[in-house]
């Protein structure tokens, strides 16, 4: 086969490969999307927060809805992150100064594989981080949240209303002036 016909038979598989993902996006985006059954958006600012169960360090389920009335910190993230691990002390310093009054829910996205809760436990241990950990061990608090990127904090005031949400690295002042907001 010359040159030209490989090139040809290159860009139509390329073609063909596109159209497929593609085709895999729409149908995933659509099970996967942000609205309640009444076409509402949900988990944005001002709207009440989505409950989610996910499991603490001994295996005991917890939901977000045990913390109502407390204002609460959700952040998803894996221990196999670059930029969670960048901000992985300053939460950690934060929870130290102000977790009394805001309840950090650490929520490891564990997918069995990559991320495992051992190798989250191992992390944590590693690094001396006090904050409560939790494990999302069948994705339902990514999917109820919609998260495509890691890391990705909400910020829930004490009526279960959200506040902010923010995908990325904090530094320890911007988490600071977020955790204000909920107070």
């Amino acid at each position: 086969m010359n040159n030209t016909k490989k090139g040809i038979l290159g860009i139509i598989i390329f073609i063909v490969f596109m159209l497929v993902v593609s085709f895999i996006y729409q149908i995933i985006s659509k099970n996967y999307n942000n609205s309640d059954l009444n076409g509402q958006q949900q988990n944005v600012t001002g709207q009440t927060a989505s409950n989610f169960e996910v499991k603490d360090s001994s295996g005991k389920t917890v939901s977000l809805s045990d913390f109502k009335g407390k204002p609460v910190v959700v952040n998803f993230w894996a221990s196999w992150c670059p930029p969670c691990k960048q901000e992985m002390p300053f939460f950690n310093e934060v929870y130290k100064e102000v977790g009394s009054d805001i309840q950090f829910m650490m929520v490891d996205l564990v997918d069995g594989s990559r991320e495992t809760e051992s190798t989250a436990k191992a992390f944590i241990k590693d690094n001396g981080y006090v904050f409560p950990v939790f494990f999302d061990t069948d994705q339902s608090a990514a999917i109820a949240y919609s998260i495509y990127s890691i890391p990705t904090t909400i910020f829930i005031d004490k009526d279960g209303k959200i506040v902010q949400t923010h995908t990325g690295p904090f530094t320890k002042s911007d988490l600071l002036a977020e955790i204000d907001k909920i107070k």
